[in-house]
């Protein structure tokens, strides 16, 4: 059986889902979030979080991370993220456009994990200094773009150095569900209890058609976010398509499943390829991500099989698998069985 670890964005929407939103297409409601779908998406995620929180949804994880970034800093500010994360390499130039020109630096540390040594360094320097860029905000991803996890204390160090230097933290949450259940801790204790302002809670590559949430929990943050939201178009006039898919999702632990069955499949994934002797693990996958070195033609011999994944775009054999919550397990299972039979060929060979 062949099956695709490019993304989880390849997957459709869960039924459920897709249900929901047949359903409030039917009649009429209150249109720019004014539905009683949207409140109720609101009740369910202060739930969840465990506080009053104001929730702005939106239909794409770029427009959540770049909004939520832009109510944290002004246009002379800067965001300090990974040098490896997705807001600094795949949003294109939509941080710069929405936030007005903040400059967005890269921090270095292990496995795309900032290390709160060099945070703290570079929240230090030049401070008041009107020849320089002020550092405004600090921004995390969890799971980070190589597959890894920030622990609660990994957070909480990385939240402490931005607190002591007067800076908000948001957290790029695209696969919020992924990392919780690999953590197994609550949503609070991975998001405000640990300092975080803001998480996009991300829904989309787990089983929404095209719903995210930002979630604020440092409310002071909020009424600018609504005047940016509207500003930068992403204000639905017909919301609650949107929050339908939200309240699926939220409802009978569907992104807890969902993400369950994500995680599973890399851990059998990986424990497979661990086996071959010719594949190195490069970052141990905690979630549903992960980065792998290949030898030689194992890659081309997979593909020709009729497997696709991500590969060329880094190290020379380096390639990116990725589940998400509708892979297969029969496929997982083809896919470590024909990198054995690459193996066992080469060593006949």
């Amino acid at each position: 059986m062949k099956v695709a670890f490019t993304s989880d964005n390849i997957a459709g929407a869960s039924d459920s889902v897709w249900q929901a939103m047949m359903k409030a297409s039917q009649g009429d409601a209150m249109p720019y979030g004014n539905d009683d779908t949207t409140a109720e998406v609101t009740t369910m995620l202060s739930a969840l979080f465990e506080c009053d929180v104001d929730v702005f949804l939106v239909s794409t994880g770029t427009a959540a991370n770049v909004l939520s970034i832009s109510a944290m800093t002004p246009p002379w500010g800067s965001v300090l993220c990974h040098s490896e994360s997705h807001l600094l390499n795949d949003e294109s130039t939509a941080p710069e456009f929405y936030t007005g020109g903040a400059r967005f630096v890269g921090i270095g540390g292990a496995d795309a994990k900032i290390d709160p040594v060099m945070l703290k360094k570079m929240v230090n320097q030049k401070v008041g200094d009107v020849h320089s860029c002020q550092p405004s905000a600090v921004s995390i991803s969890q799971v980070t773009e190589v597959g890894s996890v920030y622990s609660l204390e990994e957070l909480r160090a990385i939240t402490h150095v931005s607190k002591e230097a007067g800076l908000l933290v948001h957290m790029d949450g695209a696969r919020f569900a992924n990392a919780l259940l690999s953590l197994d801790c609550t949503p609070a204790q991975m998001t405000w209890k640990a300092g975080v302002d803001i998480v996009s809670f991300g829904a989309t590559k787990n089983g929404t058609m095209a719903a995210e949430a930002i979630v604020v929990f440092n409310k002071t943050l909020s009424k600018e976010l609504g005047f940016r939201r509207k500003r930068g178009g992403h204000l639905h006039s017909k919301m609650r398509l949107l929050s339908s898919q939200m309240k699926a999702y939220l409802t009978d632990d569907l992104w807890r499943k969902n993400a369950a069955h994500a995680n599973a499949m890399m851990a059998l994934l990986q424990a497979g390829l661990a086996t071959i002797s010719s594949v190195k693990i490069n970052t141990p996958a905690q979630a549903n991500m992960l980065f792998c070195t290949l030898p030689e033609g194992m890659a081309e011999y997979l593909l020709a099989a009729g497997f696709a994944f991500y590969g060329g775009r880094w190290e020379k054999g380096v390639v990116r698998l990725v589940t998400s919550f509708r892979t297969p397990q029969e496929g997982v299972e083809a896919f470590i069985d024909c990198a054995r039979q690459f193996e066992a060929g080469t060593d006949q060979g």
